[in-house]
């Protein structure tokens, strides 16, 4: 089972990113369970969200502890030691940042960082930087787990007509541009 804290703020798309991804998942023949831990409910303030991923049915929904994949969605959170917490060893972690320098990231259970712009990515291709969906793509070819294609497919849960167009765009730019570092 991997399991998958999302770090991010109100209004970036965190809750819905871990809830495409368990989509993604069932889509994909397998599954997924998705929830989130909400402190103040308002834009901009700190969000997290947890994600299971198995080919079993997974029945626990509580709190992740000990995540063996770590999602950013808020690059200011990055050097945060609660983004940390718990990632166990030969963990991999996706950041959003525009302003990423090699060497920037090291924690010891850290194997595999990748690296996206998601907030440009999204400004490009939907007109907001509402990072959720590229974040799909990255972390698809990030943790080699899930396909493009159930990810786009997961999509239409969500959005219709040309919303849904412009972030199944979304989604594969993710794919294709992250940058994937092994530690």
């Amino acid at each position: 089972m991997n399991e998958v804290r999302f770090h991010g703020r109100g209004g970036q798309g965190v809750v819905t990113t871990s809830k495409i991804l368990a989509n993604a998942f069932v889509l994909n023949g397998q599954f997924g369970a998705s929830f989130p831990m909400f402190g103040f409910e308002r834009r901009g303030a700190p969000v997290t969200a947890f994600g299971r991923f198995s080919d079993k049915p997974v029945r626990e929904k509580t709190q992740i502890y000990n995540p063996n994949i770590l999602v950013v969605l808020d690059p200011s959170q990055k050097d945060s030691k609660a983004v940390f917490q718990g990632l166990l060893p030969g963990g991999m972690m996706l950041l959003n940042d525009s302003d990423y320098v090699a060497g920037d990231i090291s924690h010891e259970n850290l194997k595999r960082l990748a690296v996206i712009d998601a907030n440009k990515i999204a400004m490009e291709e939907i007109g907001l930087a509402i990072p959720n969906t590229v974040i799909v793509g990255a972390f698809a070819r990030m943790s080699g787990l899930l396909a493009i294609e159930p990810c786009c497919e997961a999509l239409e849960d969500y959005f219709s007509g040309k919303k849904l167009s412009a972030n199944i765009g979304c989604v594969k730019r993710g794919f294709e541009e992250v940058e994937i570092f092994d530690l």
